[in-house]
């Protein structure tokens, strides 16, 4: 009997396809709703997801065949991991298929930012040329601090290789990694020296919320803020009285604390203040989450899944 794989959020079909070829049974739910979702996976072998709704024991154990779990992206925060490791089931994400599109990404917003490149454009639209009002600043010479150094935060800096700057990289996690184009650094270090700081960590207990007031009044500059990586990972609330203070220069934010499961819904009548204040201030760029959702991207998730997963057999 072929194993069956419940695709419960729409990938790119490279997937679909290769593990059909493999002879895996494929199921399409990414229409079904959460209830019905149950159903289809209590003889599943495997599931596959984004961001849908959590995948937490309370949906997980009626998945009593399960083997493992394919997440499309990097962050894995909406699995309950230590369920899965307590049933052995292995988890898949694919942070290789989208660590170009990511670093690329914040190279664009931070430039962006520097040389007002929205401000300017939307002024001109209205008919206001403005030059001195929109006089950049250049990122050359500056020192750049990276925390993390996964995928995504080496695939930033090697995008930055091309410009005069001093890259220093900190990982509670890794060492070893210093080149002649990345200084592995201390939190210190980056905290003495960085112009600009851009956050590649995952999302859980240790860093929510960890770019708090304390944290940003632990730098000894004023700097930029670069976040694509969790918005929950940011105060808001410590950003803004940052911003308004001048300890924070600019941010650059692909996510958002206010983000929810299904990112649409971020906009509503109760919109918090902290959240008004980032849609209002000329000193922040937005992205709607798409830092590392390009075209590209969308097939190299899907195809590294495949890779990982035909892998384990």
């Amino acid at each position: 009997m072929a194993k069956k794989v419940v695709f419960i959020d729409t990938v790119h079909p490279v997937l679909w396809d290769r593990l059909s070829a493999a002879g895996y049974n494929c199921i399409d739910a990414t229409e079904l709703k959460k209830e019905e979702c149950v159903t289809q996976v209590t003889d599943a072998t495997g599931l596959v997801i984004r961001s849908r709704f959590p995948m937490d024991e309370a949906f997980l154990k009626h998945a009593t065949e399960l083997s493992f779990i394919a997440r499309s992206g990097a962050g894995m925060e909406n699995i309950d991991i230590s369920y899965c490791e307590k049933r052995g089931i292995h988890l898949h994400n694919a942070p290789e298929g989208n660590r170009n599109a990511v670093a690329e990404h914040a190279l664009g917003m931070l430039l962006s930012l520097f040389n007002h490149l929205k401000k300017g454009d939307l002024e001109i639209r209205k008919g206001i040329w403005d030059r001195e009002g929109n006089r950049g600043i250049e990122l050359d010479g500056k020192t750049v601090g990276i925390i993390g150094y996964g995928n995504n935060g080496a695939a930033f800096a090697k995008k930055l290789r091309g410009f005069d700057v001093e890259v220093l990289a900190y990982d509670k996690y890794k060492t070893g990694f210093g080149d002649a184009f990345v200084k592995e650094s201390s939190m210190e270090e980056i905290q003495a020296k960085a112009d600009v700081l851009s956050l590649h960590i995952p999302q859980n207990e240790e860093t929510k919320f960890w770019v708090d007031t304390a944290f940003i009044n632990a730098f000894a500059k004023a700097f930029y803020l670069i976040n694509l990586s969790r918005g929950k990972i940011v105060r808001t609330s410590a950003l803004r009285k940052a911003l308004n203070e001048g300890q924070i220069l600019g941010a650059c934010l692909d996510v958002l604390e206010f983000e929810k499961a299904s990112f649409e819904n971020i906009f509503s009548s109760d919109m918090p203040d902290d959240f008004k204040f980032l849609l209002e201030s000329d000193k922040v760029l937005l992205s709607p989450h798409v830092g590392g959702w390009t075209h590209e991207s969308y097939f190299k998730l899907s195809d590294v899944l495949a890779d990982k997963i035909l892998g384990e057999g």
